[in-house]
This record gives C-alpha cells, sequence and structure tokens, in this order.
C-alpha cells in the first residue's frame, strides 16, 4: 500500500510541475525576439494599401483608406489618408524617432507621441512600422503555450530604460512552427492591460534588395482593453517591395498630396 501511495503522488506531482523540456533558454529567448525583428524590418522599401475598420461602442464603424510607405534604410515612414474625405488629405511622417502629422485643415505639421492614435482609430505608429523588440525591450521566457490549435511560445518584454515606447510591457505568443507573433498584449507600467493584438494572417514576400523573405501581417485585430466596445481591423493590400523615390519622404512630398 505504501509503495502504491508513492507511485500515486509521484503521478500527481509529474501532472502539476511544468515540462520544463520546452523551456527556451535566455540566449535562444534573445534569439527569437531578435528574428521577429529581422522578419518584419528587413525589406528596404515598400508600399502598400491599408484598410482601416474602425468600431467604437455606441457609435457607427468607420472605414478609412490609407496610402503608406516605408524606407528601412532611414527609418522613414509616410501615412496618408485617402478616405473618408474628412481625413483626406491628412497624414503622418515618421523621421527617426520623430512622428509628426500633417493636416491639411489647417496647413501646420504637430509632433506627435508614441502613444498617437493613428487618424482618431485605435491603430497606433507601431502597428504600421518595423519591428525593433530586441533594441527597445529586454526579454524573459514565460513558457510554452497552447493559443487555439497553435503551439507558442509566451515571451514577456520590459521596455529598457530612457527608451520612448507606446507601452513599456508587453506580452507576445509566437507560433513554434511558423515563427509568427499570433498575438500581444500592450500594458501600462502599472501592469494594466491596454489593448491586445491579434495577428490571424501572414504573407510572405521576396525583397529581392535585401535577398531575404520578408513577412508582413495580413491582419491585424486591435481590442481596446480601456474603452470596451472598441475594435480596429487593418487589412494590408497591394504590398509591393522595391525602391521608393526619395521626395515621398519630406514633408513637401505629403503637402503636396494634401493640395
Amino acid at each position: 500500500m505504501k509503495t502504491f501511495s508513492m507511485l500515486v503522488f509521484a503521478l500527481l506531482a509529474s501532472l502539476l510541475v511544468p515540462d520544463n523540456a520546452a523551456a527556451l533558454d535566455q540566449a535562444a529567448t534573445n534569439a527569437l525576439v531578435k528574428d521577429l525583428d529581422q522578419r518584419r524590418s528587413s525589406t528596404g522599401d515598400y508600399k502598400a494599401l491599408i484598410f482601416i475598420d474602425q468600431k467604437q461602442k455606441d457609435k457607427s464603424d468607420l472605414v478609412y483608406e490609407l496610402a503608406f510607405y516605408r524606407r528601412e534604410a532611414s527609418d522613414r515612414m509616410v501615412i496618408m489618408f485617402m478616405q473618408p474625405k474628412a481625413e483626406a488629405g491628412k497624414g503622418y511622417l515618421r523621421i527617426d524617432k520623430n512622428l509628426f502629422l500633417y493636416d491639411p485643415a489647417v496647413g501646420r505639421w504637430e509632433r506627435r507621441t508614441e502613444r498617437e492614435r493613428i487618424g482618431g482609430t485605435n491603430s497606433q505608429r507601431a502597428d504600421f512600422d518595423g519591428l525593433k523588440l530586441s533594441e527597445e525591450f529586454t526579454a524573459e521566457f514565460v513558457a510554452e503555450e497552447k493559443l487555439g490549435a497553435f503551439t507558442v511560445n509566451h515571451i514577456k518584454l520590459k521596455a529598457k530604460p530612457g527608451v520612448d515606447v507606446a507601452h513599456p510591457i508587453l506580452r507576445i505568443w509566437v507560433d513554434k512552427a511558423s515563427g509568427n507573433m499570433l498575438k500581444q498584449e500592450e500594458y501600462a507600467l502599472s501592469e494594466r492591460l491596454m489593448r491586445t493584438v491579434y495577428y490571424p494572417k501572414w504573407q510572405t514576400l521576396r525583397s529581392e534588395e535585401k535577398g531575404t523573405d520578408v513577412h508582413f501581417p495580413a491582419e491585424i485585430r486591435i481590442f481596446d482593453e480601456v474603452e470596451k466596445g472598441n475594435r480596429t481591423t487593418m487589412v494590408f493590400r497591394s504590398i509591393e517591395i522595391g525602391a521608393l523615390p526619395d521626395n515621398i519622404f519630406t514633408k513637401a512630398w505629403l503637402e503636396s498630396k494634401s493640395r
């Protein structure tokens, strides 16, 4: 009886204690995060057409159409609103770590923050841009988990001292099979959950300039965890990788398109 009891105790203990065989050490965790950066950032120049479906509690749905341009080499990005008519001509320009907004209604530029809601939607600059997680955050492996039908690595990220980011704490879930991020939770410094972001669809394109495959989120779903009921769906279409004219990434070009 004593032997039987010991066997039962050992079996129960094995069920309660997490299996650490799949755990990532710090080097592997850092490599995983760096790979995420390279997948989203090794593009060279590219442009895309983006549709945003904005749903807000107790308000009518809004649909936006944007022209998007990005240059990796100089870390520049342009977002230009095309629809709806009330937003047409408004645009954002990112130069290095500075984000500027141009409003043709008043004819002037304003500097914005990383927390800026793009065009009043729930989207932010980071939803459009390449990733710099390995530069801006320190990573900690949490666990191997299941996310629906997917086996994922759960990683916690904390912003490095002095780095200006929209959210200082992130939790990400990365598909072990494809290496793509499937889910991201964004927290305030108090660890209050602010947004949950899902990446249900990805597409892979070839960058001839870089000689590598580039992974783009074909769709992003953003849920506002503060104002419950508000959510945003971003769909990326007509993505083209290739050299773009230098003048696109200037204030003068965006102003000329807004006239």
